[in-house]
Formats: C-alpha cells, structure tokens, sequence
C-alpha cells in the first residue's frame, strides 16, 4: 500500500519547504518529494534583495536554510519524480507509491526554451538557461541574453560584471521587468540592448558561435557570441496532475486564494498555480496557507 503521511508535498522548492514546515510546526508527519535538488528556481539567484526583513541573501542561501529547518524538525525528503496523483492521495513514482491524507502540489515551474532548432543539442555548449551556474565559463567573452522579464534584466546585471560584452535582446521595445535593473544596465558600457528583434536560428558544428537576428523588419543579421542566456519566462510542471486538478490554457493549475485545487485533500501552491504575482514572497505565503488549511480540513480518521 506505501507508506503513509499526513501531509505529502509534491516539490522541494520555497512554496513547497515552507508547506513542509508549517506541517511540521503542526505536528504532521510530512514527506517532501523532489524529482531533482531542493531549492527550485530561486537556488540560482546570485542575490535576493526584494524579501520582507532580509537586506540581502544569496538564493541558494536562502533555500538552504529553509531546507534545514524542514530537515531539523523532522520532515522526510526523497528525491523521487511524481508520475500520477490519485483522487485518494495515493502519490506514485516509479519506484514506489506513497499515501497521505494531504497533498500539497508545489512543482513549480521550468525554463522555457526559444524552441529553435539544435537548441537542446547546444545546452551546455553555449546555450544555458542559469546565468549564476554557467556565467563564470564566460569570463572575458561576448554574450547574449534573450527576455524581457526581471530574470533576463537580472542574468544581463550579473553578465556584465563576467563578460567583455552582454546583448539584450528582447522581442519588444518596452521591458516587463524592473526599471531598476533597465536603468542600471543602461549606465553600463558593455551592455547593448537589441530591441524589437528576436532570435532565429543558433549557429556552431559543436559550440555556439553565432546567432541569427530578426529585427522584426524582415532583416536577418549574424551576431557573434559565444554564449546566449535563455530567459523567456517559465512554463508550469501540473501535466501529470491533470486528472485531479484543473489547468487554464497555459498549464498552471486553477485554484482559488485558499489554494485548494477542487479535489478533496489535494491543494496547490507556489509558481504551478494561477496567480497574479509569482515572487519568494508570494511562494512561501502560497505554502503556509496550503499547510495550515489542508491541517484544518483532515478528517479525525485522517490524523
């Protein structure tokens, strides 16, 4: 039959640590599942600045410590992929299935990718999707990041102090991120915005070496770079919950404020579901209220 939880959570990132810890405080026995390393999106921020009552902390730092608090109070990680969720809390992986009397999905979301032809060929020879992880192998060297949200403005901060030379190109004119970071990098020398234009094609037998431009005006220009940074948004890991949940058109998984999904025992929270703000602070406020609710609702025979 598995082992049983009270409370299982699907996700090892802020949203999913902190509904980890607030079941923990509650005195549930909780399982975290985690298909890859704990911390999600947020390990590879060089620096967070924008969280209530901290100047400043590195990401990893900061996942870090609240993976330690879960571990410290006695919380279960596995590292397993979540394949299917039952109707009655049933969880399975391909090793082995867990029960719960809660589940609470924070899967997330992952890189988009520009869907270019050899892309995935080129990751790891040229072409990354973390600035923070792979910056320091282009030191010295030109390159290109590809987005117009905070992430994309943030990698081109963190670039310009690696690299000889950074590129933004952005499909629009306007940015969605932050005019703090725009303005800052506007005041660097090695910074060039390439704007209204987006990338079509990546050029290199076994490195990237160059890419192709489109300006949006039918003129399609090389530009030479030895590494390009994706960051065009996320796209929201919920496809294989779809049996027990409900997605919108993108993918993210339908809830109201109180996080619950629809089907009975099984909530959501964190970056998977359809919000208006997908920050740290909304993440962690997502996992608190998904703990707390789904410790509310457990039947006697539950506990």
């Amino acid at each position: 039959m598995g082992e049983y939880y009270d409370i299982i959570v699907v996700g090892a990132g802020p949203a999913g640590l902190t509904a980890a810890l607030y079941g923990l405080r509650a005195g549930k026995s909780v399982l975290v599942l985690e298909a890859s390393g704990y911390g999600g999106q947020i390990v590879n921020a060089d620096k967070l600045e924008n969280y209530p009552g901290i100047d400043m902390i590195s990401g990893f730092d900061f996942a870090t410590n609240l993976y330690n608090q879960v571990k410290k109070l006695g919380g279960v990680v596995k590292y397993r992929e979540v394949l299917k969720i039952d109707e009655d809390k049933t969880v399975h992986t391909a090793r082995e299935s867990f029960r719960a009397a809660a589940v609470i999905i924070a899967t997330g979301a992952r890189n988009r990718e520009l869907g270019l032809a050899r892309e995935r060929e080129l990751v790891g020879r040229g072409v990354s999707y973390c600035a923070t992880c792979d910056g320091n192998f282009f030191k010295g060297r030109t390159v290109a990041v590809v987005g117009g949200g905070n992430t994309a403005l943030e990698d081109a901060v963190y670039l310009s102090d690696v690299a000889e030379k950074v590129y933004l190109i952005h499909r629009r004119d306007t940015f969605r991120g932050e005019m703090g970071y725009v303005k800052e990098l506007e005041e660097k020398d090695n910074v060039e915005f390439i704007l209204n234009s987006t990338v079509k094609a990546l050029n290199g037998d076994i490195m990237l070496k160059s890419i192709d431009i489109d300006d949006g005006k039918g003129q399609i220009s090389t530009l030479p770079v030895d590494g390009l940074f994706v960051a065009v948004g996320r796209e929201p890991v919920s496809r294989c919950f779809a049996n027990v949940v409900r997605l919108d058109d993108a993918g993210y998984i339908m809830a109201g404020d109180d996080v619950h999904t629809g089907t009975p025992g099984i909530y959501v929270a964190g970056d998977v579901r359809v919000k208006e703000l997908r920050q740290l602070v909304t993440a962690v406020s997502d996992g608190s209220i998904a703990a707390m609710t789904a410790v509310r609702e457990m039947k006697p025979q539950d506990n």
